[in-house]
């Protein structure tokens, strides 16, 4: 049993999910889901996903990366919380339930740290599950020791995405989980390129997470998306933050300024925004004075051979989960943490515990270039 301001909160069921074990626990703003993976004496990495997916649908691509599970799960336990009603099995809400509102959602981050007895967490969110913990780290500053965000949400909605997302609330609420919704799920999740056209099949991943789809109970997806459309604006918030901050973005997001603006609002000494882009020219954008933008073009690698170079969506953890490795070990080597020394490095790894030549630490030879933007000085005559 865990205490959360003098409320009880209680395990109602207990299972193994991918040899992870998952809680269900009651919390002060209602039941949430979350899948622990790891020893539980390491310091706690909590993730929470986008609309619609849970940690299975979210994070197994980069889970299932060698290297990157090696690297987490090496230095962390990871706590996967699931937005209200997204957990694999997951039964309909009762449609008396209150929506939450985004505030009792991070409050319920809170409730789930008290309860396995958790201090400062690293926290790691996609898109919406970004927002959710961005507004957590605002509001309870000293339980966040940073954060890794992919295509992350900090404005309220515009007038575009209110309307967009209410036409699919609608289309959940009368329909369900039909194939209109879906199709504009995955435009949010994946670029063009993977989801495929007439002259090319849509990727595995994308079927997989189409079939994903069809196993959410379309009212629990219905709430989410009426509470993150009445989400609000955290660029003052974003000031106040002290902790380290990771941003990845695909070249191809829907929320790529979104990304760009977040990146504007926090302290330029700990903020490092990750662009997974085909082309590295795109390292001329124009983010703003002093923050670093580090362009990772993702290459597919076969015995030393490059085989394949693409861009990516928003949901860079399914997508393009290899461009994640190298700014991850850079950003934790910040922490002291390392890759285990049992295992073997990869040749682009710069967390080997054995000497770390200098050739290797230069982000050029690693395919990731580091270009700090130089600040533009108008001169009054």
């Amino acid at each position: 049993m865990g205490d959360s301001g003098g409320s009880v909160v209680s395990v109602d069921v207990e299972r193994i999910s991918f040899g992870g074990k998952e809680h269900h626990i009651q919390t002060n703003h209602g039941p949430v889901s979350v899948a622990v993976y790891g020893d539980h004496d390491k310091p706690a990495l909590v993730t929470y996903p986008d609309i619609a997916l849970n940690h299975m649908s979210c994070f197994q691509g980069l889970l299932f990366c060698p290297e990157a599970a090696s690297l987490l799960l090496h230095n962390f336990c990871i706590y996967h919380i699931s937005p209200p009603g997204h957990e694999l099995g997951a039964a309909p809400i009762s449609p008396n339930a209150p929506i939450p509102s985004v505030d009792d959602l991070a409050d319920q981050v809170v409730d789930v740290l008290d309860f396995f007895g958790l201090g400062s967490v690293m926290c790691f969110g996609v898109t919406a599950g970004a927002y959710i913990l961005t507004l957590f780290a605002s509001k309870y500053r000293e339980r966040v020791l940073g954060l890794i965000l992919v295509s992350p949400l900090c404005k309220g909605p515009t007038w575009t995405e209110w309307l967009y997302s209410k036409v699919i609330s609608n289309l959940l609420y009368y329909y369900g989980m039909c194939g209109l919704v879906k199709e504009c799920l995955l435009q949010r999740y994946f670029s063009k390129e993977v989801q495929g056209f007439s002259e090319l099949p849509e990727s595995d991943i994308v079927q997989a997470c189409r079939s994903l789809l069809d196993q959410r109970q379309s009212m629990n997806v219905w709430r989410f998306v009426q509470t993150m459309n009445q989400r609000y604006d955290l660029t003052e918030q974003l000031k106040l933050l002290q902790c380290r901050t990771l941003i990845f973005v695909g070249e191809n997001s829907q929320f790529h300024a979104e990304a760009v603006h977040m990146t504007s609002k926090l302290d330029r000494r700990y903020c490092a925004l990750v662009e997974v882009t085909k082309q590295s020219s795109s390292a001329c954008l124009p983010v703003p004075p002093h923050s670093l933008l580090l362009v990772c073009k993702h290459q597919v690698w076969q015995n030393g051979h490059v085989l394949q170079v693409q861009a990516c969506g928003s949901l860079v953890t399914e997508e393009q989960p290899h461009a994640m490795l190298i700014p991850m070990e850079y950003f934790f080597m910040g922490y002291g943490m390392y890759r285990p020394s049992q295992l073997d490095c990869s040749p682009r790894s710069p967390l080997s515990p054995f000497c770390i030549s200098p050739d290797l630490l230069s982000p050029e030879s690693m395919g990731v270039k580091l270009k700090p933007i130089k600040t533009r000085v108008r001169l009054e005559v």
